[in-house]
């Protein structure tokens, strides 16, 4: 288990807007319509509600201020191995047997490359945020997967797809080894490459289309740390505060997205017809 006490740098922030806009706390008052009394709380405790933060971050992004993507770049410059995790409600404490279990390796603390990764997983939920964490392998049991059958295999496995599979022993070797590490390394797969990995367990589509139109959606590495002794390599950077223009950017990203892998599925269709299917490679 490990605590999570980071959160909103929101005084630092409203100073660099300060700065940057030229500007004093009045003008800003106006601009925001966040009150001067708050604006003067904030400065001395450093705390907002969420209906200021909403205020105060929505006026910076409509103002084309990239703050969070912005520091995302300066951590890893400062930390360089830096991790982030979207959380639909918010943290106090990680632990293994309250994280997320119907996911692509089962249960585990799910983090991504970037910020804008995590922001993907969570910008449909009102009160999410992302968190950044510095971390480190050192001493740790890592599998990793590239995008590959074997990845695919295991994502359905865990999200049940494979049922009818489970005591395949080429299923059962892969899980060996996931349920055997303490951090898995693999390609993102959201809900709608998951579709297209769906209709392969179905027997709709063969392997290759499958594959070809997943890595053709590369959405970056996950990290899962799935043991206690990988949360303690673990430590939280800061909280960050999503806006509803940037969360509707980020759907609107995700819905022309959608589209792309729709794209990519039906030109593999085409070109890959000779790939084998789920029955023949789980004899």
């Amino acid at each position: 288990m490990i605590k999570v006490d980071c959160d909103y740098n929101i005084k630092e922030d409203i100073g660099f807007i300060l700065e940057t806009e030229k500007i004093n706390s009045i003008e800003l008052s106006e601009r925001t319509k966040v009150s001067r009394t708050t604006l003067d709380g904030i400065e001395k405790n450093g705390k907002a509600r969420d209906d200021v933060c909403e205020k105060i971050y929505s006026y910076a992004y409509e103002n084309k201020y990239r703050i969070n993507s912005v520091k995302e770049e300066l951590i890893k410059e400062k930390y360089h191995d830096v991790l982030f995790h979207g959380s639909k409600d918010g943290l106090s404490e990680v632990t293994i047997t309250g994280s997320r279990s119907n996911c692509d390796f089962g249960k585990g603390f799910y983090l991504g490359e970037t910020y804008h990764q995590a922001l993907s997983f969570v910008c449909e939920k009102e009160k999410s945020s992302v968190y950044s964490f510095k971390y480190s392998l050192s001493d740790l049991k890592i599998k990793r997967f590239d995008c590959n059958l074997e990845w695919m295999l295991a994502i359905c496995y865990y999200r049940g797809t494979l049922r009818e599979y489970s005591s395949n022993h080429i299923v059962n070797g892969i899980v060996a080894e996931i349920e055997d590490a303490d951090v898995i390394i693999a390609p993102i797969a959201d809900n709608k490459m998951f579709y297209v990995m769906a209709q392969f367990t179905d027997g709709e589509i063969n392997a290759d289309v499958a594959l070809h139109s997943l890595s053709a959606s590369k959405l970056g590495l996950q990290f899962i740390f799935k043991t206690d002794k990988a949360l303690q390599n673990l430590v939280p950077i800061e909280k960050y505060y999503l806006s509803n223009p940037e969360r509707e950017d980020c759907r609107k990203y995700l819905n022309e997205r959608s589209f792309e892998i729709d794209t990519k599925l039906k030109l593999a269709k085409r070109e890959f017809k000779t790939g084998l299917y789920i029955e023949e490679i789980l004899k």
